[in-house]
């Protein structure tokens, strides 16, 4: 076994990298292509989520594969080499495979123990299965991550490590208040309606919101959502409009819920400050009432005295634009001005070095899992939707790559006009909409450093025993599967042997009646049997353990085994289906 993973996380890059580097369904076809076109690969398969991309490969050559699958990661994602690679991991052989374990299991997931990875580590195998990348040693992994993943959730209480990414953002909007004080009698819009956006708008109605609105770029798939949540038994109102109405629902709600496949904004910070506008001069009635909250985050709400957005001095704002007609007269004219003439310029506000520009990207296939919103939500109430990863440990690779910066501020209360939640990766929300005043802003960035102090749950280690005793079980079951061609050669050629003796024996002994020749050939067969029994058994047994690969070629040398009949049997074995679905195999 040779296995390599090359990759980018969460854990290792910032959300503007994994932005930039996801990977469109055809970027990963095409991808699998080309790594099985270069020279260390013999099979492949690619994992990509909102949180990581990696490129699993069986190789031939260490160094090479390595700076193969990097340069292929780089090509197809759209990110340079140059600038990709300090956030690339690598893992070969065993910790490979400990770390897909772990990955299967949710360790390594933003939201700790989450159950929706076992779901993309199935379609990373479907694809590659599909497209014929997937060989031997993918499909043995692959599958036994997801025994691995199950048993994990069906031994341990690793689902309450923590919370669901949506509560939790939920949460991180209402600060101190509990979220079903904060969300009762409040309108809702969600935007999209894949497995995550119909988890927070189950979650919106389980926590008391009075109505929800869904829009989506397919409409049948927002009806569809909205009429499950009229049927949840909640007692929420829902309704689904075209994403053309999206400006005009802004202004009428609360709370947004964001997370597209797009590879751009959904909403950018014009948008925003327009609703916002719009709201404060029809006055709180047009939109829902606004509250107030203490804020400690940056990112999370926005500061009682704006600063300047970068590069917008005050002689630049100064008389370029004027505040919104009817505007609130309690906010600051002269930032609101600013805000403005910063909107018009271009179309995006800065977000004094926070806010990341969004490229052209590939489009994603969805967030966080595959687009079939229909079949996803069908016969699933509200409570089953609701039912997602939890929340703990961030690691130490983010710490070690990025030092958290002190984000903290005085706390203080401000009316929140507009709450936004954007669980979008790429994201659909502009960060800097979180100087627009009244606006508060929840993202995944932000969202990891809140949760980065989160304390780990002791079910995770129970978790990370059952990683270890199924790597060591996985590795020795592959180094034992590696010898098991030559021991089938080794008795196939013993069985040659014996019906060319007994062909023999009838030349010599042609008098033996069927009765007699049928013992004798038994007899035979015993014999032979008996001498390989004892020596096969215990050479898959040094084989399973490590530096045992060497017993194979010693089996072959000994026994002058032809390699042709060995690699033939290899070949067999691997096309047989059976290894693909026998639920005893021990890999």
């Amino acid at each position: 076994m040779s296995l390599l993973v090359v990759g980018l996380s969460h854990r290792s890059a910032p959300v503007s990298v994994l932005e930039r580097a996801s990977l469109s369904a055809d970027a990963k076809v095409k991808l699998l292509h080309d790594t099985l076109a270069a020279e260390p690969a013999t099979e492949a398969t690619v994992l990509a989520t909102c949180n990581r991309i990696e490129l699993y490969a069986d190789v031939d050559k260490f160094h090479a594969g390595v700076a193969e699958l990097s340069t292929l990661l780089a090509q197809h994602s759209g990110v340079a080499l140059e600038e990709l690679t300090p956030y690339l991991y690598v893992h070969y052989e065993d910790r490979a495979v400990h770390h897909l374990f772990s990955v299967a299991c949710g360790l390594d997931s933003m939201v700790v123990g989450e159950g929706q990875i076992l779901g993309q580590i199935k379609d990373a195998l479907a694809l590659g299965q599909e497209l014929h990348t997937a060989g031997r040693l993918i499909n043995d992994l692959f599958q036994q991550a997801l025994r691995v993943g199950k048993r994990a959730h069906s031994e341990t209480g690793i689902d309450r490590a923590g919370q669901s990414l949506v509560t939790f953002g939920l949460e991180q909007l209402a600060v101190r208040t509990p979220v079903a004080e904060w969300a009762a009698g409040k309108r809702a819009l969600v935007i999209g309606a894949g497995s995550m956006s119909s988890l927070a708008a189950a979650t919106l109605a389980r926590v008391g919101v009075a109505e929800i609105v869904v829009a989506n770029r397919t409409a049948d798939r927002a009806e569809r959502l909205a009429e499950i949540l009229v049927a949840s038994g909640t007692g929420v109102r829902a309704s689904a409009v075209p994403m053309a109405a999206v400006p005009d629902e802004l202004t009428r709600v609360d709370v947004v819920v964001s997370c597209t496949g797009a590879t751009g904004l959904v909403l950018t910070a014009d948008d925003v400050l327009d609703a916002v506008s719009w709201g404060s001069a029809a006055g709180p009635d047009a939109a829902g009432a606004a509250w107030s909250v203490p804020v400690t985050e940056r990112g999370s709400a926005p500061d009682p005295a704006p600063q300047s957005p970068a590069g917008l001095d005050s002689a630049d704002a100064a008389g370029s634009a004027q505040a919104p007609a009817g505007l609130d007269s309690g906010l600051d004219s002269d930032v609101l001005a600013r805000l403005v003439a910063a909107a018009r310029a271009g179309g995006r506000l800065a977000d004094a070095g926070a806010a990341r520009t969004i490229s052209a990207t590939p489009e994603a296939d969805g967030c966080p899992v595959g687009p079939d919103g229909r079949s996803a939500l069908t016969g699933v109430d509200a409570n089953s939707l609701e039912l997602h990863g939890t929340w703990a440990d961030q690691g130490e690779a983010a710490a070690q790559r990025q030092p958290r910066r002190s984000t903290r501020t005085p706390a203080h209360a401000t009316t929140v006009r507009l709450a936004l939640l954007d669980l979008a990766m790429p994201r659909d929300i502009d960060a800097a909409v979180h100087r627009i005043p009244g606006v508060r802003l929840v993202d995944i960035e932000s969202l990891a450093e809140a949760s980065a102090d989160a304390p780990m749950a002791a079910d995770v280690d129970a978790v990370r025993g059952i990683v270890a005793q199924e790597v060591a079980a996985f590795g020795a079951a592959q180094r034992a599967a590696h010898i098991t061609p030559t021991v089938v050669a080794l008795r196939a050629m013993a069985a040659e042997v014996v019906a060319m003796e007994v062909a023999r024996l009838d030349g010599r002994v042609p008098d033996l009646d069927e009765r007699q020749r049928a013992e004798v050939t038994q007899t035979v067969r015993r014999v032979v049997d008996k001498l390989l029994h004892a020596p096969t058994v215990r050479v898959k047994q040094l084989a399973s353990e490590p530096g045992g690969a060497g017993y194979a070629e010693a089996l072959r040398e000994l026994f002058d085994l032809d390699p042709q009949t060995v690699a033939s049997v290899s070949r067999a074995d691997a096309a047989d289906p059976m290894n693909d679905d026998d639920p005893g195999r021990a890999s």
